[in-house]
């Protein structure tokens, strides 16, 4: 007669938990586990006073501020993370002599990206509309980019907030989106506001690229500036295509570079209030004792 194993009492009693558990999703169809993790993550970019992105830093450099309440860092890195990235392109009749050259900085900008990205293009002139799906095949950006012809007038606003929400199909986790215009909206059928709060509430660093005129310039700057700031991203005017060229490479140059921070929130109420976030840098030896740290200002708190 075969004789029956002897039972620990011990770990019998330490077994009954995950029993439970193991019958509960056996019986009950509608049983799940359920774990709410509230992790915020912040991509950052550090510049010194020219303007030049500085790695190097650890994570006790960082301070982390939620509504002015200290967090802890759990989360800390400087990698060069894939990213899904948006060209968001004015095609309005007033960007035709510019229009290769720009097709051209905004190639550039995506074949410095880790060849894991993505990409798509939005193009925006009397409407805004996708041209190129997301992709990784930069000829086929090219051919998209070649092949459109400018006309009518600037729909940014509607361009910005479609770009948005062609991120919710985006397959990583860091997104950014690339605004070159050389105007005033003058035709969208959203308003700025409606922008600028797509914006807030997603997930995507938007940067603005604005060759400017005279007339109508500081209406769309401040627009830009605005865009940008309530995204994490930043504004650049440039005053030619040689100094967009270049300020495109520096945005390119900006996103691989970036620290990627996060923290569990303490803010235990799920009422979906705006949460302002604050970062501050103590620059270790050796480094600038100013440095300036670009990343989104706060974000919408989770809901019942």
């Amino acid at each position: 007669m075969v004789e029956a194993p002897e039972i620990n009492p011990v770990k019998a009693l330490l077994a009954l938990p995950l029993i439970a558990v193991f019958l509960g999703t056996q019986q009950d169809p509608a049983f799940k586990l359920d774990i709410n993790v509230d992790l915020v993550e912040l991509h950052v970019t550090v510049t010194d006073g020219p303007q030049r992105s500085v790695g190097g830093l650890s994570k006790e450099h960082f301070k982390l501020y939620e509504n002015r309440i200290p967090q802890e860092i759990s989360v800390f890195r400087q990698e060069d993370l894939p990213i899904s990235l948006g060209l968001v392109i004015d095609n309005s009749r007033s960007i035709e002599s510019r229009k290769q050259r720009l097709d051209t900085a905004a190639v550039t900008f995506v074949r410095q990206s880790n060849p894991e990205d993505e990409s798509f293009i939005i193009h925006f002139d009397d409407e805004a509309r996708v041209s190129t799906e997301f992709t990784s095949s930069i000829s086929g950006l090219e051919t998209t980019l070649a092949g459109v012809k400018p006309f009518g007038q600037t729909a940014i606003y509607d361009a910005v907030i479609l770009a948005v929400d062609k991120m919710e199909s985006a397959k990583h986790q860091k997104k950014a989106l690339l605004l070159i215009t050389d105007g005033v909206d003058n035709v969208s059928k959203r308003t700025l506001d409606e922008a600028i709060e797509s914006v807030r509430r997603s997930k995507v660093a938007l940067y603005t690229v604005g060759l400017l005129s005279v007339s109508g310039g500081d209406k769309a700057e401040t627009s830009l500036v605005q865009l940008a700031e309530a995204s994490g991203g930043r504004a650049y005017f440039p005053s030619n295509v040689e100094q967009a060229a270049t300020m495109i490479g520096q945005v390119a140059r900006d996103l691989r570079e970036q620290y990627t921070i996060g923290y569990f929130s303490t803010d235990p109420n799920r009422d979906g209030a705006w949460r302002s976030v604050r970062v501050e840098i103590a620059p270790p030896p050796g480094f600038p004792q100013k440095l300036n740290a670009n990343y989104r200002y706060g974000y919408y708190g989770p809901e019942q």
